[in-house]
């Protein structure tokens, strides 16, 4: 069985097998190269990725079809040795799942503006937040430009389209009451080793960062917890429909930062240090805990506390709300969730920003009652 067109056959044995100019003799014959996979998806992949590296550069013309092809290419041939692993698999998801299924068969030469509008108003009705659709926007428009650089195409249908922010609702950020926050606390403190919950609550950590948490990481003597490091679990390079846990530094420079540790959080630590027999903080058999265990045990406690379901990611939102409520300003809440800029805090805080600001104007304004009277 072959697809047409593209030297992909599957053979008796039940795998598949593709196959590629690798070069020429000195006769200029050709020399085939193969590769194989137990899928048919696997071996297109591959066979595009081998296409790329073993053919001249002034033909890459061959590329010269759909956007699904050119895709492919650009990935693994432009930005896989030039991103951080993490991101590299984050534009491999967003391409699989919200580019490909919607344009990918599309020649990547017809593509024009009214395409990318039309697909631009797909992805709105998919209900994405504004983030998510501008990310995809600005990856696919990225892609083509790579394009148009090579002379794949004459110019980059992306160019001169702009989102339209008006027509998304940001998110406000879920956050627990004082009384929800007591509550679960009350059963997290009940978790025999160390609680990512606790942690999350009184540090501000992101899940990822709080799976990559090791002991190592906290200087008891100086006060601090180190974010060296973060875990997640992403897309499998290797095989399709799998994934594998990655290790990886903090997603922006901000990101990797020291966080002051706290009296009462500092005896808890030692506390539970003084048990462990893992390097790690928080441990699953003496090992390092992946965020998908976290969120099962999490679950867990926000069942027996009986409060409104809600993600782990709120135990962020929850820690920098009470900052704010103890008016921590702006900027130093800022660097202790290790955000880009005091303009991103602002931005996703603004609702309890503004909560505090008219607190503080009420009690501005009591001043004037002497003066009225």
């Amino acid at each position: 069985m072959t697809r047409k067109g593209e030297n992909i056959y599957k053979r008796k044995d039940g795998r598949w097998e593709g196959r590629y100019i690798k070069k020429r003799d000195s006769e200029g014959r050709i020399i085939y190269g193969y590769t194989y996979g137990k899928r048919y998806i696997e071996v297109k992949s591959k066979l595009i990725i081998l296409k790329a590296q073993y053919y001249e550069p002034n033909a890459l013309r061959i590329f010269n079809g759909d956007l699904e092809e050119w895709s492919v290419y650009w990935l693994y041939h432009y930005k896989k040795s030039t991103i951080k692993q993490s991101t590299f698999f984050n534009y491999k998801w967003l391409i699989k799942k919200y580019i490909l299924p919607y344009i990918g068969e599309k020649r990547i030469g017809d593509l024009t503006n009214e395409d990318i509008r039309s697909y631009i108003e797909t992805l709105e009705k998919l209900g994405l937040s504004h983030g998510t659709t501008n990310n995809i926007f600005i990856l696919l428009k990225k892609i083509l430009e790579e394009a148009e650089n090579q002379n794949i195409i004459s110019s980059n249908p992306c160019r001169n389209i702009k989102l339209t922010r008006k027509k998304y609702r940001n998110k406000v950020p879920v956050a627990l009451t004082m009384n929800e926050q007591k509550q679960l606390e009350y059963f997290a403190f009940k978790e025999k080793g160390c609680s990512a919950i606790i942690l999350a609550l009184y540090s501000g950590l992101r899940i990822g960062e709080i799976s990559g948490l090791k002991w190592s990481d906290i200087d008891f003597e100086n006060g601090t917890i180190g974010v060296n490091r973060t875990i997640s679990r992403v897309s499998s390079h290797s095989e399709e429909n799998k994934t594998e846990i990655l290790i990886g530094f903090p997603k922006t420079d901000q990101s990797s930062r020291v966080v002051p540790l706290a009296e009462n959080l500092k005896k808890y630590l030692l506390a539970k240090k003084a048990l462990s027999h893992s390097s790690h903080v928080v441990s699953c058999k003496n090992k390092m805990t992946e965020p998908r265990v976290i969120r099962y045990r999490f679950k867990k406690v926000v069942e027996a506390s009986g409060i409104r379901n809600i993600h782990f990611h709120s135990l962020r939102h929850t820690f920098a709300t009470r900052c704010i409520e103890k008016r921590v300003d702006i900027s130093s809440l800022s660097k202790l969730l290790g955000h880009t800029s005091a303009k991103m805090t602002l931005d996703t805080y603004a609702d309890s920003v503004l909560e505090s600001r008219q607190k503080a104007i009420f009690k501005i304004d009591q001043l004037m009652n002497h003066q009225l009277e």
